[in-house]
C-alpha cells in the first residue's frame, strides 16, 4: 500500500512504532508506592478501603485524581517520522 519511495508495509510499521512508543511511555509513568493514605492528600476526604486495596500506595481520592488528570494537556499530534500529511498541518 505504500507509494513513492516507501517500501511495502511502511505505513503499518509507522503505526506499530507509534503504538509501541506510547505503550512504553505509559509503562514508564510513576506508580504510587508505599503505604496507602486513609485520607486524601489534597481534600482530606476518606479514601475507601476498596480503593486502598486496589491501588497500593494511593494518596488521592478518585475525585482529586480525576480533576488532576483533566488538567493534564494532551500531547501534540506531531508525527515524528515526518510523513507528508504531518508536514501539511
Amino acid at each position: 500500500m505504500a507509494g513513492g519511495w516507501a517500501k511495502d508495509g511502511a505505513v503499518s510499521e509507522q503505526i506499530e512504532a507509534s503504538i509501541g512508543d506510547e505503550l512504553a511511555r505509559l509503562k514508564a509513568r510513576r506508580q504510587p508506592v508505599g503505604e496507602s493514605f486513609t485520607h486524601c492528600a489534597e481534600c482530606e476526604e476518606p479514601i475507601p478501603e476498596a480503593r486502598r486495596k486496589a491501588v497500593p500506595g494511593v494518596k488521592l481520592c478518585v475525585d482529586c485524581v480525576s480533576e488532576r488528570d483533566a488538567r493534564v494537556q494532551q500531547r501534540g499530534g506531531i508525527n515524528r517520522r515526518a510523513s507528508k500529511d504531518s508536514q501539511l498541518k
